[in-house]
């Protein structure tokens, strides 16, 4: 995709969101089997919601029960814009209501304790139990230890919880030359433009009411890690007197009472912390074996049906698989729904799909009224068994433009719809 092009139509988003193109037609599971098969998905977020509500869409001789912790699904994404007021947490507030009325999923409110995976169920921790012929975990990132990192002080507000709204708090209260520090890990991490982004946002909430504070960027990585050239304008152009860009500065220690970051740089110390410790697949992944890429961080899968290569009948989407792919919300749409097919194959009787493509598609906000976008798509390649960027298919908006501070909303409403309506 052309970097001039400043917004996706309507037609290129439905077909990098998979509804269009990308998936083959699905099949119904046979009337020959003897009873109906009985699908569980664990993890209610973009990638687990996708996933129950297309096995469904696509065949109604399946049963599926998603199982989920929560009530509702808090959207990580737009969720930066609530430090400025322009969104609420209702507003990014989705049920599972539709999910259940519109395609017949049943919802069960708890927590998966253990996998029993040679007897096919999985044990909650109040002792219920559930079998399942195919069981798609989606239970997203836990977060690896930082020493001295008080997470009740020193937050995060990186996970579908009420903590941003904590966070935003703590920058209200920073008076005039005050400093706010954001940290990012190395990657792989959750959203990759998002830390940059909250960065933009702060920065903007910073130089809009004149504080003369600075918000300074500690990157663990080389280099900004993604869309670098709209963020590095950003930080270096829009916010050259606020933001102080540090880049291969991992967090060593925090002194979460002092408000001090020890890097292998130098020290920090900041009015607010924003830490993010390092990522690795949901704690369920962990527990019961799953994590074995060679990091031993993430969830090695078949990229043609996203079955572990751990254990047969469990596969693993979103955010805790292991394929190289982004982690994000908008491909764990993507995912869900190669999944889905693919597990509805293999229950016909078939073979997954052999050529899935899956989209990682993003819009930014850079100021209170612009926001840059960015995507690319990845095909499966048979002679590596892994899914591949395509070459060229990766772009990002030529610059933030109010018009794409407007489509930003678009883009997250149809995936909003696509996901829990």
């Amino acid at each position: 995709m052309s970097n001039k092009k400043q917004g996706l139509s309507r037609r290129h988003f439905l077909q990098l969101m998979g509804l269009g193109a990308g998936i083959a037609a699905v099949p119904i599971i046979t009337k020959a089997a003897q009873s109906r098969p009985h699908i569980i998905v664990v993890g209610g977020g973009f990638a687990g919601a996708t996933a129950a509500k297309y096995l469904r869409h696509w065949s109604k001789d399946v049963d599926v029960t998603l199982i989920e912790a929560n009530a509702s699904y808090q959207s990580p994404i737009l969720s930066n814009l609530i430090l400025n007021g322009q969104r609420s947490l209702k507003q990014l507030n989705f049920s599972y209501d539709k999910l259940v009325k519109n395609y017949g999923v049943k919802i069960v409110q708890g927590n998966v304790k253990k996998i029993h995976s040679g007897k096919k169920f999985v044990e909650l921790e109040e002792g219920k139990k559930l079998s399942y012929d195919r069981l798609i975990l989606a239970p997203g990132i836990q977060f690896m230890d930082i020493k001295g990192l008080d997470r009740k002080k020193v937050l995060h507000a990186w996970l579908p919880n009420n903590e941003i709204l904590q966070l935003k708090k703590q920058v209200l209260s920073i008076k005039k030359e005050g400093v706010f520090l954001i940290s990012i890990p190395k990657k792989p991490y959750r959203c990759p433009p998002g830390p940059y982004e909250r960065a933009c946002v702060v920065a903007d909430y910073f130089k809009r009411n004149k504080l003369g504070g600075k918000v300074i960027v500690l990157d663990a990585n080389a280099k900004v890690t993604v869309n670098a050239n709209n963020f590095m304008r950003a930080f270096y152009e829009t916010y050259k007197d606020i933001v102080e860009y540090i880049p291969q500065a991992s967090v060593e220690e925090v002194d979460s009472d002092k408000g001090v970051v020890v890097t292998d740089v130098e020290d920090y110390r900041a009015d607010v912390l924003n830490i993010i410790p390092p990522h690795q697949a949901g704690a369920l992944i962990h527990d019961n074996g799953l994590a074995n890429d060679k990091s031993k961080r993430w969830a090695a899968v078949d990229p043609l049906s996203y079955e572990s290569t751990e254990t047969p009948y469990i596969h693993i989407i979103g955010d805790s698989q292991g394929t190289g792919q982004p982690k994000a919300g908008h491909i764990a749409n993507s995912e869900a729904k190669i999944c889905a097919d693919a597990v509805l194959r293999l229950l016909s009787g078939n073979s997954p799909y052999y050529f899935p493509r899956t989209n990682s598609a993003c819009y930014t906000p850079i100021t209170n009224k612009t926001a840059t976008w960015i995507t690319s798509t990845y095909a499966y390649d048979l002679t590596s068994n892994k899914m591949k960027l395509i070459k060229g298919s990766n772009g990002t908006s030529k610059k933030p433009t109010e018009a794409n501070y407007q489509r930003m909303y678009d883009w997250a409403n149809s995936l909003f719809g696509d996901t829990f309506s």
